[in-house]
């Protein structure tokens, strides 16, 4: 393991290790987790790099496009994903905040078999 004494600015702000970036894989975003001995700073990763890939592409192969039309809409339907699921879990949040979402661990995986 490496270790590393970093800064803290005045406005809370810390700078990752250039080495540290690159190896990791870090963009623009990073995921910042609470833990009881300290704080987890990691990269996010992408979503849109693979999870949907597969079904975009046999959507797009399905209405007959290949070459860079395909890769073309390929990236425009990409860079769709992220918005559509963080607004999927801005609605989830709201449900559960109202109470109106709420429903039984029975109702969600089906009632255990005897």
């Amino acid at each position: 393991m490496e270790r590393k004494i970093i800064s803290v600015s005045v406005k809370r702000q810390v700078t990752i290790p250039q080495k540290y970036f690159e190896t990791l894989g870090f963009h623009n975003e990073a995921e910042c987790i609470l833990r009881e001995d300290g704080i987890l700073i990691k990269p996010v990763r992408d979503i849109n790099s693979g999870e949907f890939s597969e079904q975009i592409l046999a959507e797009l192969i399905s209405q007959g496009l290949s070459g860079p039309e395909l890769l073309e809409r390929f990236k425009e339907q990409r860079k769709k994903v992220r918005p559509a699921i963080k607004k999927l879990i801005a609605q989830a949040d709201d449900l559960v905040k109202s109470g109106e979402g709420k429903i039984s661990l029975d109702e969600m995986f089906g009632a255990e078999d005897q």
